[in-house]
């Protein structure tokens, strides 16, 4: 048996591509402080814990990762990958996600300071085998506030208008992403 130990072929890690400088503050692990807070008009108001991961392997982007489950049951809620980017020499960022209710995302916007705000431009969806009702639009902000990061999700569907859906604030768990 061949012995796969040796990381003489694994990949090699860059530092931090300049264009990120801006929003380095991003880079790490992040999970809930406390519970967020999940409503809408259509469901029941629930609580659940999300670890967000911005790591960087040298790309002009950050690989992201965000990872969700509800609070008291520990049961998995929402999982979405994807990557965040900078247009360089301009204050625009857009982020391209896929999620795992069947939905892709391209959400485009600005960043700030310590603030970064997103709204979609796509969404797109496989013709069978997803549940209604549809996502029309997704706006969210993140937000440092001192060594918090907060975020906040809106979303419009077919039913209804574009209203908050989610709010969490997270602390950072480690820095040791890539």
């Amino acid at each position: 048996m061949q012995d796969i130990s040796d990381d003489s072929t694994d990949m090699k890690i860059l530092p931090m591509n300049e264009v990120l400088k801006p929003i380095s503050w991003l880079k790490g692990i992040w999970r809930t402080k406390d519970p967020g807070i999940g409503k809408f008009p259509t469901i029941k108001t629930f609580k659940y814990c999300e670890e967000m991961s911005f790591s960087s392997i040298g790309q002009p982007m950050f690989n992201y990762s965000a990872r969700s489950w509800r609070a008291i049951e520990r049961t998995p809620l929402h999982y979405e990958v994807g990557f965040l980017k900078i247009i360089p020499n301009t204050n625009k960022v857009y982020m391209l996600l896929s999620h795992n209710i069947g939905v892709t995302t391209i959400e485009e916007g600005v960043f700030e300071d310590k603030v970064i705000k997103l709204k979609t431009t796509q969404i797109a969806r496989p013709s069978e085998g997803t549940k209604p009702p549809i996502v029309l639009e997704l706006r969210r902000k993140f937000e440092l506030i001192g060594d918090c990061l907060h975020h906040t999700l809106c979303m419009a569907t077919e039913n209804t208008e574009l209203q908050e859906h989610l709010h969490a604030v997270y602390v950072k768990k480690c820095e040791d992403t890539p």
